[in-house]
């Protein structure tokens, strides 16, 4: 705004601000559209807070003191829920991957019958932070043979690739709207199996009274009907999840998904043909398809290559990693809007420079050509 433009009138109507309540009756056909995205019948919560609110309020609602869990770490997100199901009194069996690969079906296999005493798995789909993805149909077959719950976070997958909770026995499904979905972080939802309920109405610990209680949302919302909310809903979140299920509905959810799928098979074949970088996740299949991890070069900081990049082009989704990856890890995130080929050859063209301005050798000629043929064939194939 210049001195000479006038301010808005502060007694107008603001779109963000003047709204009409939202009903009971537009929450429960947003937690309905919900359930159909992931593919279940059983119940979905919308919770009113950012994805880690329903992971945690899951941990805490189906894992009594005293039980054994099997966590499975393929990232940072694991590692988060091994802290939370100890502090509930769970024994934790820790199944961890090298975080350039995957967890298989067989190692989970062998953990269940190493402790046959487990009664719940926690598991992440897609690892934003490392890359990878996780077989989740293979693993829920082994997982249900066993008679453990599971718990999935979805949150990095949801709209990225298939998720089929209901087909791949997944106890409880943990989304978030932020990343392939292209919507708000400040709203998330969980789809809880009647075996999980019976879980978390046993577990004499379960938050009662608590924004972490998921049986206060099944007593005082699900079984009393969907009509009277319990509390003021967060209704700019709740709108901006229910235009990103408008925007996946026009696109068509296998359209979303492919979309997703070119986006990652273009980055890593364009860093392929860079030079200087390398894929951090080896193998295509256990690459996750909302971000492609990147290995920078033996003695370059990786935070060094990010800093260059950003000075080539501000609006390339590319950044360091955290914690003790961020001098060797890089990545190119790739999700909701961004899994277009327009941001991903931005930003192989980002890196080129990045390399070029700390005297690595580089192609990006070559890189180009190689992403624009995998786009191609991935998203027509």
């Amino acid at each position: 705004m210049t001195a000479n433009q006038p301010s808005a009138d502060p007694r107008s109507p603001h779109p963000l601000l003047d709204l009409p309540p939202l009903t009971a009756q537009r929450f429960a056909a947003i937690e309905d559209r919900v359930a159909g995205l992931l593919r279940t019948g059983n119940d979905v919560v919308i919770t009113q807070g950012e994805a880690l609110l329903p992971l945690e309020a899951c941990i805490r609602g189906a894992v009594p003191p005293g039980s054994t869990a099997l966590n499975v770490v393929t990232g940072p997100y694991g590692e988060t829920f091994g802290g939370w199901l100890r502090s509930c009194g769970a024994r934790v069996v820790d199944l961890t991957a090298p975080f350039h690969t995957a967890v298989s079906a067989a190692q989970v296999a062998e953990a269940l019958r190493e402790h046959p005493e487990i009664g719940f798995v926690s598991l992440v789909h897609a690892e934003a932070a490392t890359g990878n993805t996780n077989p989740v149909a293979e693993i829920g077959a082994v997982v249900r043979e066993h008679g453990a719950l599971l718990m999935l976070d979805a949150v990095a997958s949801v709209a990225a690739e298939p998720l089929l909770t209901d087909a791949w026995g997944v106890d409880l499904c943990v989304i978030g709207g932020q990343k392939a979905m292209g919507g708000p972080a400040g709203v998330s939802a969980v789809a809880v199996s009647d075996r999980a309920w019976e879980a978390i109405t046993a577990n004499p610990q379960a938050p009662r009274r608590s924004y972490l209680s998921l049986l206060d949302w099944k007593e005082r919302w699900t079984d009393a009907g969907r009509s009277v909310l319990p509390h003021a809903p967060a209704q700019l979140e709740m709108l901006a999840l229910e235009a990103c299920l408008d925007r996946i509905d026009a696109d068509g959810l296998d359209a979303v998904i492919a979309r997703h799928r070119a986006a990652a098979a273009a980055t890593r074949a364009g860093v392929g043909a860079l030079g200087s970088l390398s894929c951090y996740v080896v193998r295509d299949r256990d690459a996750a398809p909302v971000a492609t991890t990147l290995r920078a070069p033996a003695g370059v900081d990786a935070r060094e290559v990010v800093a260059a990049a950003l000075r080539s082009d501000p609006a390339v989704p590319v950044q360091a990693a955290g914690g003790a990856l961020a001098k060797e890890m890089l990545r190119v995130n790739h999700y909701g809007r961004a899994a277009s080929r327009t941001t991903v050859l931005a930003s192989l063209t980002a890196l080129a420079a990045a390399l070029t301005t700390l005297s690595l050798p580089t192609d990006p000629t070559t890189a180009t050509s190689a992403a624009e043929a995998a786009w191609q064939s991935t998203a027509t194939g």
